[in-house]
């Protein structure tokens, strides 16, 4: 008895410092992206201003060239509807070279496992969803692409990224200039945001995943004898470079199937950590890069204070549920010491995993380093409402661009609250922006909702395919449809999502909720920048104060309630009481 008590001690000993060390590892992730976020947005914001940087004498000639070739006057300035106009017909473009590439990836060269091409409705659904920064993928990475069409796909992530980028900075111009009509060039600012921010911090990161033991080779599958004496075939691949714009332009995806659960596509703790600082970094950056750009910078630490608010809000009892272990097994007696670790790896451990399903929820990546399908019913929640807010932080510019659309509500409201005309930085909102405002805010849900009503209302279509009929089935089908509005990418994996339903009705809603919620804001900061502008007084209504921090949260929290609620206590919520 003796010695069982004294091993008894031990284990919770150990345990106690396993969990402290997962908590030092989580904090230490959040305060490096922090703290590198600050100088990159004083960076990006001299990118886009045009001043002087360290690396113009190595991308002013190289983007010279580029100009010349596709025959691009940088110096021609656009209006916000040419702004929208150009990403639209250039977004065409890149869709229709992706169904090529996809449809015919079976008899092009670089394919050494002779992966096959795709049906034109996956096909469909992977070319929009690379093209929106989703990468919301119904294949298998290893199976599903041969190495040109990965190469094809990690170009859509740059660019991707670089149209959110792009975007945003026309909000940016309009609220720094205090009246215009022009507002910069898309191109100028699309490919600025490739060549002098993605490509550095993507090379950056892949070299660092190389060292640490990612694939970076154009060779194909090899065969090893593992100590049993089987014979496995292991996919091979440029695995590094995929990873990390993947996660720097948080755009999701997996080079392998497992995606970021795989050992090669996230071989250690230390990549671990360096993919999550990735995928935090340009979010975090681009809200200071918006108060240093607007010379504003409290108001940059109103919206960082109030998304982060929202982000721990979701993260802390996530990552608590996720380390106390699965209730329904203890009452089995076993020891839950390590924590919930059904679908996670013990190289990352059941901390770090549940942090980094919020990460990759709230800023819209959609990378994974466990299954969320194995997630406790109230942590699935939890990554569900990250992405139906889909603003705190969110994804590369649209996060921001999101965010604006309740800045926009929280004025309007406190307007009418203090019997004052509607104003945000000098310019007043009237009727106009805020229909467009409304529509972009109630759109996101209508999309979900909508969505999920009709998969669960033709069960031979969208039900019929879930692993887990239930509560917990329906949380699949309104994962998949919140992961598409979201321009996430996740997914709970227990859907058997590659057939025509999934591919068309998911690709759609991919469309509409990249596109419109992104013209949305451009046309209401293109509208607002054309007005007047007028100066601060006394009566002027501060939206640089913790007040009206707290007014824009109150607003964020009531929209999603109201919205998403009902659809919630039908799943996850549901899962949870009759769990317990």
């Amino acid at each position: 008895m003796l010695v069982v008590g004294l091993m008894s001690d031990f284990i919770q000993r150990e345990s106690t410092n396993h969990m402290n060390t997962e908590i030092f590892g989580i904090g230490g992730m959040f305060a490096a992206s922090v703290l590198l976020a600050m100088p990159l947005g004083r960076y990006i914001s001299n990118v886009y201003s045009g001043e002087r940087t360290l690396l113009d004498p190595l991308f002013n000639p190289l983007e010279r060239i580029f100009y010349t070739i596709s025959r691009i006057d940088p110096h021609i300035e656009m209006g916000w509807k040419q702004h929208m106009q150009a990403m639209l017909v250039i977004n065409l473009l890149w869709f229709l070279m992706s169904m090529l590439i996809l449809m015919t990836q079976g008899a092009l060269p670089l394919n050494p496992d002779g992966n096959p091409s795709m049906s034109a409705d996956l096909a469909f659904n992977t070319s929009v969803s690379f093209l929106v920064n989703c990468d919301l993928q119904h294949y298998a990475g290893e199976s599903g692409v041969s190495y040109l069409s990965q190469f094809w796909l990690m170009f859509l992530q740059f660019v991707s990224a670089a149209t959110g980028m792009a975007a945003v900075v026309v909000l940016f111009r309009a609220f720094r200039d205090k009246t215009a009509q022009t507002l910069g060039n898309f191109y100028v600012y699309l490919v600025k945001s490739c060549t002098r921010i993605l490509l550095p911090l993507s090379l950056i990161l892949a070299l660092v995943l190389v060292f640490e033991g990612t694939p970076m080779t154009f060779a194909g599958k090899d065969t090893i004898t593992t100590l049993q004496g089987d014979t496995v075939e292991v996919s091979r691949g440029p695995a590094a470079a995929f990873v990390a714009i993947k996660h720097v332009g948080t755009n999701g995806g997996g080079f392998f199937g497992a995606n970021s659960a795989h050992p090669l596509e996230n071989p250690s703790y230390l990549s671990n950590m360096v993919e999550m600082v990735g995928q935090m970094i340009i979010p975090l950056a681009m809200i200071f890069a918006f108060g240093h750009f607007i010379r504003r910078r409290k108001l940059s630490w109103v919206i960082f204070g109030v998304m982060t608010l929202g982000f721990m809000v979701l993260t802390i009892p996530n990552v608590l549920m996720e380390m106390r272990g699965n209730p329904a097994i203890a009452q089995m007696g076993v020891d839950s010491a390590l924590g919930a670790m059904e679908g996670k790896e013990v190289r990352i451990g059941a901390a770090a995993s549940g942090f980094w399903s919020i990460v990759t929820t709230a800023i819209s990546t959609g990378s994974v380093n466990a299954m969320h399908d194995s997630s406790m019913p109230l942590s699935g929640m939890n990554q569900l409402l990250a992405m139906m807010v889909n603003a705190f932080y969110g994804g590369c510019g649209v996060g921001l661009l999101n965010f604006f659309i309740y800045i926009i509500l929280a004025v309007f409201i406190s307007g009418l609250m203090v019997g004052r005309t509607p104003e945000f930085l000098g310019k007043k909102v009237e009727a106009q922006e805020m229909k467009i405002a409304m529509f972009v805010a109630l759109l996101h849900p209508f999309l979900i909702l909508v969505a999920t009503g009709l998969a669960t209302a033709f069960p031979a279509q969208g039900a019929s395919t879930v692993s887990n009929p239930g509560f917990h089935g329906f949380s699949e089908i309104l994962y998949e449809y919140t992961s598409s509005a979201a321009n996430n990418g996740s997914g709970f994996e227990g859907l058997g999502d590659n057939t025509l339903w999934w591919n068309i009705t998911t690709g759609i809603v991919l469309i509409l909720s990249r596109f419109l919620p992104i013209i949305g804001p451009v046309a209401i900061a293109g509208l607002m920048a054309q007005k007047k502008y007028i100066p601060e007084g006394e009566g002027t209504l501060k939206t640089d104060t913790g007040t009206f921090g707290m007014m824009i949260f109150t607003v964020i929290v009531i929209i999603a309630a109201l919205s998403f609620f009902p659809a919630l206590a039908l799943g996850p919520i549901a899962e949870y009481f009759s769990m317990i």
